[in-house]
């Protein structure tokens, strides 16, 4: 989903299913499209290319291209690994930023990153060495670094305060219609 100029949106886990677990991973929008109208796009498993033990979530990783097209130039890969497996991602020219958020064993990348864990990365477009401990899964992001400083709210990030302030007053009109047409408590 690509939240734009703002959008009212709810998750819950397919009828019947108990738990699930999963990233949420939040994208500075570059100025031209942080107010844009909202977007979203929905894959089955089967449509996120694969690369080696890489699935591309957004962006490209060898081979393989994700059909969500990303707003900026970056990469978001699902990794699995089997207990003691090196993999090596090299980041395309101009990645300096990165970082990796652990969903299930144990990496080394450098320093040990536990299950539940995220770690950043100096910044640098070198390569990263992963090597798993036990059956390990988790996402990477590496990108071009944000040319703006950020603009927090308490759920979006813009490039200035005057977007932040559309994009919130955007979001307190959506909830007001929603709230008088009697979906929303």
């Amino acid at each position: 989903m690509r939240a734009g100029n703002g959008v009212w949106h709810t998750g819950a886990p397919a009828p019947g299913v108990k738990r699930v677990r999963g990233f949420q991973l939040w994208v500075a929008l570059p100025a031209s499209e942080e107010n844009a109208p909202a977007q979203s796009i929905y894959l089955a498993p089967s449509q996120v290319p694969q690369e080696g033990p890489a699935r591309v979530l957004l962006g490209r990783y060898g081979a393989a291209q994700s059909a969500i097209p990303a707003p900026a130039p970056m990469n978001y890969l699902a990794v699995e690994l089997k207990d003691g497996e090196r993999w090596r991602y090299t980041p395309p020219a101009g990645h300096t930023v990165g970082w990796v958020a652990v969903n299930a064993g144990r990496l080394d990348a450098g320093g040990p990153v536990d299950t539940g864990e995220l770690a950043v990365f100096e910044e640098s477009g070198e390569a990263i060495d992963f090597v798993a401990s036990g059956a390990t899964s988790f996402v990477l992001g590496s990108a071009v670094k944000h040319p703006h400083e950020l603009v927090m709210g308490h759920y979006s990030v813009h490039t200035s305060r005057a977007t932040l302030d559309q994009g919130e007053a955007e979001i307190r009109r959506i909830g007001a219609t929603l709230r008088q047409e009697g979906r929303l408590g």
